[in-house]
C-alpha cells in the first residue's frame, strides 16, 4: 500500500478543503443511511448513474435495473429524506466534526481501494493524518504485562519512523499503543464504533480528550450513534485499510482481533504478529498467526524495516549530576536495548539484592524501565 506523506502542513493546522458540492454531500449521507444498500450496491448504482444525486433522482424502474438492487430497495431509496440528511450534517457542524465523502480530497485513498470502503466519515480532529503513513496495532482487552509493555514500546517504535499509530479505542492494548504514541510526540487516529461524540468505553474519556485534540477520531456512524453487536467487527475494515500493516500484539483463541486479521487479508495488507510464551493463553491467537504466515516481530527495533521504513533513532536520557556512586555505576551500563539482571550483575559487580534496590531508584527517578522476565533497559525520550 502507498500513502502519500503530508506536505507543507503544520501540526494543528487543517489542510484547505476542495469542498464536494453541500448536495451530493447530503445524497451520499442519505445513500449511506439508507438500510441494507452496503457499499457493494451503493458501488454498483455510482458505477450506473455517475453521483449520488443522479441515483436519488432516478426513476425506480431505472434502480432495479441495477445489480443487486430490488423493486424494495429502489422503493427505500426514494423514501428517504434529503432534509434528514441535511439535518445530520448540520448536527455534525455543531459538535464540530468534518463529514468526509469519497469525492472529497481528504478521504482517505487507503480506504478507497478496499472492499467495502465506507460511504461517509465522520471526523474529529487532525485531518492531515489520514494522508500520513499509518500502522494499526491492535490486542487483547484482557492482556498481560508483557503485552502492554510490547505494545507501548511498538507505537514508540512507529512514532520515531514517522508512522501514525492506527487503533480501535477498545481498552486494553488499543488503548496502551495509542496512549503510548501521544505520549511520544506521535501522532494516533483512532476508529470509533460509535458516533465521533459518543465515549466508550467511558474508561477511556481521558484517551478520548487526547485523541481528539492531538490525533484524529472517525467513525462512519452519525453523531450520538450509540454502538451495536455488528458496528466493531464493521469498523475492524477500517482500521486495517487504513494501514500499511497490522500489528497484532496479543490474541486468545476466538479473540475479536482475529476479525481484524482478516479483513486484513482480505485487503491485502501485510499480518505483523508478536509471538508470546506457548504457555499463555493470550499469545494463541498470535503465534497461531505466525505459524499459519504472519510475519513474527522479533524485536521491536525490526518494526520500520518491516514496513519498509527507515527506522527512528531513539535518544537515551542523559544522567542527573544527583545520583549516588552506586546509581550511576549501574547506569552506565544500561543501554536501550534490554539485559538481563544477572548480565547487569557481572557487569557491575554488585549482589543482586544490592543491584535491585539500585535499579527500583533509578525506575523511580524515571531513568531506567523493567521489563517481564527481570530484564531491564535505560529509559529513552
Amino acid at each position: 500500500m502507498t500513502t502519500a506523506m503530508m506536505t507543507g502542513t503544520s501540526t494543528g493546522e487543517r489542510p484547505t478543503r476542495d469542498t464536494t458540492d453541500p448536495l451530493e454531500r447530503a445524497a451520499w449521507l442519505q445513500l449511506a443511511t439508507t438500510p441494507g444498500l452496503g457499499s457493494r450496491r451503493l458501488a454498483n448504482l455510482l458505477q450506473r448513474f455517475g453521483t449520488a444525486v443522479e441515483v436519488l433522482d432516478a426513476p425506480r424502474v431505472a434502480l432495479t435495473h441495477v445489480d443487486q438492487i430490488s423493486t424494495r430497495l429502489a422503493r427505500l431509496l426514494q423514501r428517504g429524506s434529503r432534509d434528514e440528511a441535511e439535518s445530520m450534517l448540520e448536527r455534525a457542524r455543531e459538535a464540530g466534526q468534518e463529514v468526509l465523502v469519497p469525492p472529497d480530497p481528504e478521504y482517505p485513498a487507503a480506504l478507497r481501494s478496499i472492499p467495502d470502503p465506507p460511504p461517509i466519515l465522520f471526523a474529529a480532529g487532525r485531518l492531515e493524518l489520514l494522508s500520513m503513513p499509518a500502522v494499526a496495532i491492535i490486542g487483547s482487552r484482557s492482556h498481560t504485562r508483557y503485552g502492554a509493555d510490547l505494545a507501548a514500546r511498538l507505537a514508540e517504535q512507529a512514532v520515531r519512523a514517522g508512522v501514525v499509530v492506527v487503533s480501535g479505542m477498545a481498552r486494553g492494548l488499543d488503548a496502551v499503543a495509542q496512549a503510548a504514541a501521544l505520549d511520544a510526540g506521535g501522532a494516533t487516529i483512532g476508529v470509533l464504533g460509535a458516533g465521533v461524540d459518543v465515549i466508550y468505553p467511558a474508561r477511556n474519556r481521558e484517551l478520548y480528550r487526547r485523541v481528539r485534540e492531538e490525533g484524529l477520531l472517525i467513525s462512519e456512524h452519525p453523531p450520538g450513534e450509540r454502538p451495536s453487536q455488528g458496528s466493531f467487527p464493521r469498523r475492524n475494515r477500517i482500521i486495517s485499510g487504513l494501514s500499511r500493516a497490522l500489528v497484532v500484539v496479543e490474541a486468545a483463541v476466538g479473540s475479536g482481533t482475529l476479525i481484524t486479521v482478516e479483513c486484513a487479508l482480505e485487503q491485502g495488507r501485510d499480518v505483523l504478529a508478536v509471538p508470546g510464551p506457548i504457555t499463555s493463553p493470550t499469545s494463541v491467537g498470535t503465534n497461531r498467526l505466525v505459524r499459519d504466515g504472519a510475519t513474527p516481530i522479533l524485536s521491536v527495533e525490526e518494526l520500520p524495516a518491516l514496513l519498509g521504513l527507515a527506522p527512528g533513532v531513539p535518544e537515551p536520557l542523559t544522567p542527573p549530576c544527583t545520583l549516588s556512586p552506586e546509581e550511576a555505576r549501574v547506569f552506565d551500563v544500561l543501554t536501550v536495548e534490554t539485559q538481563h539482571v544477572d548480565e547487569l550483575a557481572l557487569k557491575v559487580g554488585f549482589p543482586i539484592g544490592t543491584l535491585l534496590g539500585v535499579l527500583l531508584g533509578l525506575e523511580l527517578g524515571g531513568l531506567a524501565e523493567q521489563l517481564p522476565g527481570a530484564m531491564f533497559r535505560r529509559s529513552v525520550r
